[in-house]
């Protein structure tokens, strides 16, 4: 991204199938993917909060290289991202965000098995906590994530969008002959 415009966080709307999702970037990396269909206020407070002062700005074709791979990955053409994320939080949350993506595409794994990864296995609840504040949805893959039993657990996305993320990666667990090298 241009770095005269240090100041300017970009963004965009992407639109997939009956998902919108508003997309945001600074210079450094991807820092927002948002729920499906919330409403472009939900990214500027979020923007507002962690990036204080910071102009937002809609920059569609500086997003582009970010929503192709989200895309692709929507389609089940990609299975981990390549773009630069932007992850502002504390070195707790880092830590857990870290953890996440180092969940291999179609497994999941507990919110227990996170806190051991991390060296604290004591910390389920706030690893829950964590994950619950995941900036980057979907290439931050906190979907994979459910209940030590199993189940399913709250998404800041939506328990449809995390049913349709876990879907599309079982099915793309179990396409013979793998996808592309870039996947």
């Amino acid at each position: 991204m241009e770095s005269s415009l240090n100041s300017a966080i970009y963004w965009t709307l992407l639109t997939y199938e009956d998902w919108r999702l508003h997309v945001a970037a600074t210079p450094e990396g991807l820092c927002y993917v948002g729920s499906p269909n919330q409403p472009f206020e939900a990214m500027t407070d979020w923007i507002c909060l962690r990036f204080p002062g910071r102009t937002l700005v809609q920059h569609d074709e500086e997003l582009k290289p970010y929503g192709n791979e989200l895309i692709e990955y929507l389609q089940g053409k990609r299975r981990s991202f390549s773009v630069l994320s932007d992850l502002r939080g504390t070195p707790f949350q880092v830590a857990v965000w870290n953890a996440l993506g180092e969940i291999p595409y179609g497994q999941t794994v507990s919110y227990s098995d996170i806190a051991t990864r991390i060296r604290k296995p004591a910390s389920v609840r706030a690893v829950g906590g964590a994950i619950g504040a995941n900036p980057v949805l979907i290439t931050v893959p906190c979907h994979r994530v459910i209940g030590k039993n199993g189940a399913l657990t709250g998404y800041r996305g939506g328990m449809d969008m995390k049913t349709k993320l876990l879907q599309l990666e079982r099915e793309g667990s179990l396409v013979a002959g793998g996808l592309p090298p870039h996947a």
